[in-house]
């Protein structure tokens, strides 16, 4: 869910149509279970730009749903499991230090493909991540649907979401650290849409 331009864009079923997240094109469909950490309230984003970790908050509307969701998951896991069809893709340095890894619950994806597919390099049949086409085309259906005209995708979810941090007051610096760029002359972009003047500051005046 995303407001833009008075509009809101919703798209319903699995979360990840939903998850509003400042996350580059394929970090949500690779998420795997052990990185939405509940206990801290945030969710890691591995090897993101730079190849660095980063963290970001785990929206409080919709830990619920996603708490319910990955119960579903791991019943679906451990249905896979009794098939001996529960191995999923790690990188190839992880798999070959962990070799259980690929068959632990923690590495799952968060959002798995409904049906099973051949790894072309390997030959394993395993239960992949969704689709991003998918996502693009939930997304566009909903934008459909809000009677936007303005072209909108998955990744606009990720400007709307620093944008919006820095009409709340959050300090650039911050947002920089959320978004993963390394130099903040990158973040400093979003400020020039929010006609706040220099380094998208409120005058003290206006708070008064």
């Amino acid at each position: 869910m995303v407001t833009t331009r008075g509009k809101t864009v919703r798209s319903s079923r699995k979360p990840a149509l939903r998850l509003p997240l400042p996350l580059r094109r394929f970090g949500l469909p690779r998420l795997r279970v052990q990185e939405v950490q509940f206990d801290q309230n945030r969710i890691v984003v591995r090897g993101a730009k730079g190849d660095k970790d980063r963290y970001v908050p785990l929206p409080a509307r919709y830990r619920q749903e996603l708490q319910r969701w990955l119960e579903r998951r791991q019943e679906q896991y451990l249905a896979d499991k009794a098939r001996n069809m529960h191995e999923v893709e790690v990188p190839g340095a992880l798999a070959r230090k962990y070799p259980t890894a690929p068959f632990q619950w923690g590495w799952q994806y968060v959002f798995a493909a409904d049906d099973f597919s051949q790894d072309p390099r390997s030959g394993h049949i395993r239960r992949h991540h969704i689709d991003e086409q998918r996502i693009q085309r939930a997304v566009q259906e909903a934008v459909r649907q809000s009677g936007l005209t303005i072209r909108f995708t998955p990744h606009c979810f990720r400007h709307s979401f620093a944008t919006h941090l820095l009409e709340a007051g959050q300090d650039i610096r911050t947002v920089q650290e959320l978004l993963g760029h390394a130099d903040v002359k990158t973040t400093m972009i979003y400020t020039h849409v929010l006609n706040k003047g220099p380094m998208g500051v409120v005058s003290p005046v206006d708070t008064l």
